[in-house]
């Protein structure tokens, strides 16, 4: 048997033959986040609805790897248009609320976001089981 265990988060399905996350052990590595609505398949319309969405999909592929948001490391966010941080500055204090207890993050810009976002990420977790 494979120590490698593939996340599937229903409605966040990739285009592509990939899993949303992967996990080997304590380590959890997602592919794209996006601010994709699980019920629809579509994305939000606008950044805010986008970068809302998107935090919460990182909570579903936690929770199906097994993992919270403690466990998160690192988060790796890419933009459309880097005036929008303040959107997913906002969802990041609602996630981290704790100044002495936040992830790195490392924010780029990328005018080819896939699907047509406006923004998405990856996340790198060490689950403390």
């Amino acid at each position: 048997m494979s120590r490698r265990r593939s996340i599937e988060v229903p409605g966040l399905e990739h285009t592509h033959p990939i899993p949303n996350a992967c996990r080997v052990g304590q380590f959890l590595m997602t592919g794209g986040v996006f601010g994709k609505d699980p019920q629809t398949g579509k994305l939000a319309p606008d950044i805010a609805g986008q970068c809302a969405l998107m935090f919460a999909n990182i909570r579903r592929v936690l929770e199906i790897a097994g993992a919270t948001t403690e466990d998160i490391i690192k988060i790796n966010v890419w933009m459309k248009n880097r005036d929008d941080r303040d959107h997913v500055n906002r969802e990041w204090l609602a996630m981290f609320p704790d100044p002495h207890s936040r992830p790195a993050r490392h924010t780029f810009k990328d005018d080819d976001q896939p699907y047509g976002a406006l923004v998405s990420c990856e996340v790198i977790a060490v689950i403390a089981n």
